[in-house]
């Protein structure tokens, strides 16, 4: 059968494609930018990539009419103050682009809404939900609470808080009932309910055996990793409160940890489990979804990050716009030192940021991401999702990726953090030769000042980074 996957880079999309193609599926996969979209050799001659943006109703014409099936795996919770309404005219617009195909099924992930109050967040995924029935084709809603698995935000916040905080006080909403799922389960039932008889025009809640107060969600994670913690909840925190204590301890953004907040406020428990029955699906307990997740981290088999989103950022371009580094009216920083070894450069590069640091002066990086988390910035915090290798569109601690080429040599990475500008951060290899070039495009006079008052720190770390690098014996051989 031919799919189309929308959310084809996003947390779940990445997961379910190769699931898809073992099936025997042919995939197109829908992305909003073909830079962003790396998928493994293996499966490149069972997809097609098709350029869309939900928003842009020329773009959709470009749907195959083909098509038999159709996941709708996408959200704008954090790319506007207005995600509401572009929530449901994106819904709108995919439901009318699919009357000129053959589509035979359609399905939906979105979140559970058994509550009647429901958050801003929640009552948008319904809506979509709604929007996305009214099609002519069967249409199936999978509905998710908290997702658990390697790389997704409820673990990383979770592991956040849990690792990070030995005694916590904490907001009301930790007593609130949810139902933890596993990232393997929710796949598994995305994958065996599409085109599944038994499962056309109805809405499945979908979640785990547990049903666990968010606070004895924190507490199991600190027991599954021999930590003791103790929570104590209070009544006085207000959900902007809580919403700064999520964003400053966690690697949340700060529109993001407000959504949270909000939704954590509703209950998101299963009315029963019948679809568990109809697919044959086992799902796996909280404790055991936990250890799997950590199986992957430490095997270094993270698939998908939620830190990879924009939604991690605040931010939403296309990496096209910014992979050309301007020159016009730029200030940069560009320096070059004959490497000793350069494959072991190339590897130091490539290894650099998250838990191995800026091999110089990382006590001045923690600091700078000190401040561009005061400032309502991303941080250092979201580290970086697999130690060893890159690919466009990754996060590295508060850098995304532009440009990825271990064999040419060569790394672009983009400012996230708050700045009164642009920067870019390049390193290229030129025969023996490291090219390290900091470019920073101003923006008015506070831009201009920004600069010749970083300048001085520049000209400290730069050199020390570049050398370091550049005289690299191993890989992990770096200065604090």
């Amino acid at each position: 059968m031919k799919i189309l996957l929308t959310g084809s880079t996003g947390y779940i999309g990445k997961r379910l494609l190769p699931v898809l193609i073992d099936a025997g599926h042919e995939v197109v996969c829908c992305v909003r930018d073909t830079k962003r979209f790396n998928p493994p050799e293996s499966l490149r001659k069972s997809i097609s990539v098709l350029k869309l943006d939900l928003l842009d109703t020329d773009s959709l014409k470009n749907i195959p009419e083909d098509i038999d099936g159709a996941y709708y795996l996408v959200h704008s919770m954090s790319a506007s103050e207005d995600y509401q309404s572009l929530e449901e005219q994106s819904a709108i617009n995919f439901r009318n682009a699919l009357k000129r195909t053959q589509v035979k099924h359609v399905v939906y992930l979105g979140g559970i809404v058994n509550d009647t109050q429901l958050s801003k967040h929640l009552s948008s995924r319904k809506n979509v939900e709604t929007e996305l029935s009214k099609g002519d084709y069967y249409f199936t809603a999978l509905r998710a609470g908290i997702i658990i698995g390697s790389g997704s935000a409820s673990f990383e916040i979770i592991r956040d808080l849990v690792e990070k905080l030995p005694i916590m006080i904490t907001p009301k909403w930790l007593n609130t009932k949810c139902q933890p799922i596993g990232i393997s389960d929710v796949i598994a039932f995305l994958s065996k309910t599409i085109f599944h008889p038994e499962t056309f025009n109805q809405n499945f809640d979908i979640g785990g055996p547990d049903v666990l107060t968010y606070k004895n969600m924190l507490l199991d994670f600190g027991k599954t990793r021999n930590l003791k913690r103790k929570i104590f909840v209070v009544p006085v925190m207000t959900p902007k409160l809580s919403s700064y204590w999520l964003y400053f301890v966690t690697s949340t953004s700060y529109k993001l940890a407000t959504s949270l907040v909000n939704s954590m406020k509703v209950e998101v428990v299963c009315r029963d489990r019948h679809l568990a029955s109809i697919l044959g699906i086992r799902p796996l307990t909280y404790k055991e979804a936990l250890e799997r997740a950590f199986s992957k981290i430490e095997n270094n088999e993270i698939l998908s990050s939620w830190k990879d989103s924009y939604a991690s950022s605040d931010l939403n371009f296309n990496i096209s716009e910014f992979i050309q580094v301007p020159s016009f009216g730029c200030f940069k920083d560009s320096r070059s030192r004959t490497m000793k070894n350069p494959a072991l450069s190339v590897a130091k590069i490539w290894a650099i940021g998250g838990s191995t640091g800026w091999y110089y002066g990382n006590w001045l990086w923690r600091i700078r991401g000190f401040m561009d988390k005061l400032s309502g910035g991303v941080g250092l915090r979201r580290g970086r999702t697999s130690p060893t290798s890159i690919n466009v569109g990754d996060t590295i601690d508060f850098w995304r990726v532009l440009y990825a080429d271990k064999e040419e040599g060569r790394l672009l990475l983009f400012a996230e953090m708050k700045l009164p500008g642009e920067a870019w951060l390049e390193f290229k290899t030129e025969g023996d030769k490291l090219i390290q070039t900091a470019t920073f495009r101003p923006l008015g006079v506070a831009g201009r000042l920004y600069w010749y008052a970083v300048l001085p720190f520049h000209g400290f770390i730069f050199k020390g980074m570049l050398k370091a690098i550049t005289n690299a014996k191993t890989v992990k051989n770096f200065s604090n």
